[in-house]
């Protein structure tokens, strides 16, 4: 284990992207910092403690067993109850907190009598049980001059990249489009998952790999030959919170001190990194927590539906009385902090604005208190749950594995391969300990 005796953590600061999309960030500067000095008595009591294997079995159980984990399936909701009845055989008083969803939609795409893998991003419109069926126009990268008359009544083919995806979809439907395909630009082997914004599609549309779609260029369109697009909406949906809450006894009106993490997926995802990894963190946390002292409320939340827009933690923010936000410490957010992938060597402390606050210092202080291996980084960066903690006036950190100066995160995200054989049980013993010492270094009985 390498040790960090030099006692400074190398602290980033960089633009921010996209509030609801990883990639990467360019322009980084780096300056050297000095923790606070905090010192605590307490740290053995959690970090003994904290066993990763334990979290192996909760990431084993979610990613293997049930699979991917999409907003508002039976599969979230039995995530859901797996969590909820672990923190109830803790010891936790529990609050299951529902919430409703956008309507969720869910696609097919069939061409040349195969199945092609198809991500539907809210905001498209469905189609009836038979589908759509349509002869495709290759409509490159979709602006204006790149439709023609020829484009009426067809499936427009148009690869992602300098337009939003909306303009395209604009583009293509004014140009007389039935429906639009949008195929990635970039290698990888989940369907392109693509955020529209507040635009509302007139007409169906899929997003796909690159493969897939060099493929209907290559061999479907020249033959004229017809796929199917089929879209199945699923209205009334519902989502919930997992909260487990512990109050200290001797102390009225108590500060609060959040820990949180999503246990939802993306579709054909298993999820064992993203995010069943920090699921399984916090609730090892859960465990070691249960009945240590603490002057400090703890509370440790699950949050379903991140990974449609962050809905969950907005709504439990949003739920939050105005004495509670006062009364709130920070938020310790964990998302994606187990992979084994070798070149994410950092852990990234995401906050909105790119400045410390006491979740960042107080992990900070207890890396060098425990010669914690991976350098910390702190980042200029949204994309996660800490998002609704800051712009409801918390502080916020998500704490996070990048390769450090890209920022890049595993290449198994958001595919079929984020799965356990890709989760790293150090680095989850290296996160619970840190996170774990950090937390209670706020809440502990001092």
């Amino acid at each position: 284990m390498r040790k960090n005796k030099s006692a400074a953590v190398v602290l980033s600061a960089v633009l921010l992207a996209s509030s609801f999309a990883y990639s990467p960030t360019f322009g980084t500067s780096t300056v050297q910092a000095e923790a606070t000095e905090y010192k605590h008595a307490f740290d053995q009591k959690v970090i003994k403690r904290f066993k990763a294997e334990r979290s192996m079995r909760h990431i084993q159980f979610l990613s293997e067993q049930l699979g991917p984990r999409v907003a508002g399936t039976e599969e979230e909701e039995k995530a859901a109850s797996y969590i909820k009845n672990l923190l109830t055989s803790y010891g936790f008083d529990i609050e299951v907190q529902e919430f409703s969803i956008p309507d969720r939609l869910m696609g097919t795409l069939e061409a040349n009598g195969n199945e092609v893998r198809v991500n539907i991003p809210a905001g498209s419109a469905s189609t009836d049980e038979a589908g759509l069926s349509g002869s495709l126009y290759d409509a490159e990268l979709g602006f204006p001059e790149d439709f023609t008359s020829e484009v009426e009544g067809k499936i427009a083919l148009i690869s992602r990249g300098e337009l939003t995806f909306a303009n395209k979809i604009k583009n293509a439907t004014e140009a007389g489009a039935v429906g639009v395909i949008i195929y990635n630009n970039q290698k990888g082997s989940a369907p392109l998952n693509m955020s529209l914004g507040d635009y509302e599609a007139s007409v169906p549309v899929a997003g796909i790999t690159k493969v897939s779609g060099e493929a209907l260029l290559n061999d479907v369109l020249p033959s004229n030959s017809e796929v199917t697009l089929t879209i199945e909406r699923f209205e009334n949906s519902t989502s919930q919170n997992i909260i487990a809450t512990r109050t200290p006894k001797h102390v009225e009106d108590p500060d609060i001190l959040h820990v949180t993490a999503h246990y939802d997926s993306v579709q054909y995802a298993p999820g064992a990194n993203d995010n069943a990894s920090g699921t399984s963190v916090v609730l090892e946390l859960a465990r070691i927590l249960k009945s240590y002292p603490l002057d400090k409320e703890l509370r440790f939340v699950f949050f379903g539906a991140e990974e449609i827009g962050l809905v969950g933690s907005k709504h439990y923010v949003s739920e939050l009385s105005e004495d509670e936000v006062k009364r709130s410490t920070g938020n310790f957010n964990l998302d994606m902090v187990g992979t084994d992938w070798d070149q994410a060597t950092s852990i990234y402390m995401n906050t909105l604005d790119g400045q410390s606050n006491i979740v960042s210092e107080t992990a900070v202080a207890a890396a060098q208190r425990l010669d914690t291996p991976s350098p910390l980084t702190l980042y200029k960066r949204g994309a996660s749950d800490h998002v609704s903690f800051y712009e409801g006036g918390i502080p916020s950190v998500n704490f996070i594995r990048r390769e450090p100066g890209t920022a890049d995160l595993e290449p198994y995200y958001h595919t079929p391969q984020d799965v356990l054989e890709h989760v790293s049980e150090e680095r989850l013993q290296e996160i619970g300990e840190l996170i774990g010492a950090s937390v209670y270094q706020i809440v502990g009985n001092k």
